[in-house]
């Protein structure tokens, strides 16, 4: 499949997967239409959003072979996305919006409830209409899961073969839930989609919701900063540059349609780990961070960071440990991401301080 010339739908295009991966396509696609969706909603600073936004206007004027075009709207509300299917006829669709988050899904279950449950069945149901009357209808639908789905599972790396049947927040049950309802739409209507459990994302414009970026804020004002499970959490940290480049040979390739030998089509369905298969310990993490913060010039060279950590107990709905085995990425698609956890905090501390002092 070649992604070149086609009309792709991107929701969450203003979220920070949604807006880098916009950028990517508009620069590495030719002639392809890219239509982005998002309710810039004020879950976190609302100007991050705007900023990415913004790159994404800068970008879209320097190819103008490829068009853009942003909707403000949430895929909640069924008579939009029913709209943006029927005046776009999307031939790909990415799936990125979603209220994400362990500890705000504790609070606010609601928002979970109708972004990544209604809004995803309604961009099924889109997809699924999409076929009618014979049209050539949605070629591939990529989706966002998370390794929140592996719960607490004991063993590492978490393959795609595990179960995870028990989630430990609210939002690994919807994320889980996503992968179940793509499936039986895939069965039932034969649409390809392919679900991408992504590990702790981070880079520069992230979510600030983010540890790494909720540390840099704390350090700054001078703030002491808490590390769960004191310190023994580990996290495949994954450079969002890595994702986007997963994203995209995703894109690019959608499970084949088979009948099988019940004559029945065989669900073209597939998920994946995107993560960086090298799970860092959490202190270091820190460590890595506040030494890159320091040279970009984001805290002074003499900062005490001894005195701004304080060790305390894990929180509910958070696990220990979270390892991708991405052995079936790199088998399909010949990828799996690279990117060094200094070169990456590296480019955060940069953008930081560029952002915000």
């Amino acid at each position: 499949m070649n992604i070149n010339t086609k009309t792709i739908l991107i929701t969450g295009a203003a979220g920070f997967i949604g807006s880098n991966l916009v950028i990517r396509c508009l620069q590495d696609c030719e002639n392809v239409t890219i239509i982005g969706l998002d309710n810039v909603n004020d879950y976190y600073d609302v100007s991050i959003k705007e900023y990415r936004l913004n790159k994404i206007e800068e970008v879209a004027k320097e190819y103008p072979n490829s068009k853009w075009h942003f909707i403000k709207g949430n895929i909640a509300d069924k008579a939009l996305i029913d709209k943006v299917f029927a005046d776009y006829q999307p031939d790909i669709v990415v799936n990125l919006a979603a209220q994400a988050g362990v500890r705000y899904s504790i609070t606010n279950p609601d928002a979970y409830i109708e972004a990544n449950l209604i809004g995803f069945y309604n961009i099924l149901e889109a997809c699924r209409h999409s076929y009618d009357d014979g049209a050539k209808g949605v070629e591939h639908l990529v989706y966002a899961s998370s390794s929140s789905v592996y719960g607490s599972n004991k063993k590492v790396p978490y393959s795609t073969d595990d179960k995870v049947d028990n989630p430990v927040s609210l939002y690994a049950a919807t994320k889980k839930s996503n992968e179940l309802m793509a499936h039986a739409y895939s069965k039932l209507y034969n649409i390809p989609s392919t679900g991408l459990r992504f590990f702790t994302v981070y880079g520069p414009a992230g979510r600030p919701d983010m540890a790494y970026f909720g540390f840099t804020n704390k350090l700054l004002k001078g703030d002491t900063i808490q590390i769960f499970n004191y310190g023994n959490c580990k996290r495949d940290f994954t450079y969002v540059d890595d994702i986007v480049e997963g994203v995209l040979r995703v894109m690019n390739k959608a499970p084949e349609k088979k009948v099988g030998e019940d004559g029945l089509p065989v669900p073209p369905y597939a998920v994946y780990n995107i993560g960086n298969n090298q799970p860092e310990n959490l202190l270091d993490f820190v460590d890595i961070l506040q030494q890159e913060l320091i040279r970009a010039g984001v805290l002074p060279e003499d900062y005490d960071f001894e005195a701004h950590k304080e060790l305390v107990p894990m929180q509910p709905g958070d696990v220990p440990v979270t390892y991708a085995d991405t052995s079936a990425l790199e088998r399909d698609f010949g990828f799996k991401p690279s990117t060094s956890l200094r070169d990456g905090l590296r480019k955060f501390s940069e953008w930081y301080k560029e952002f915000y002092l």
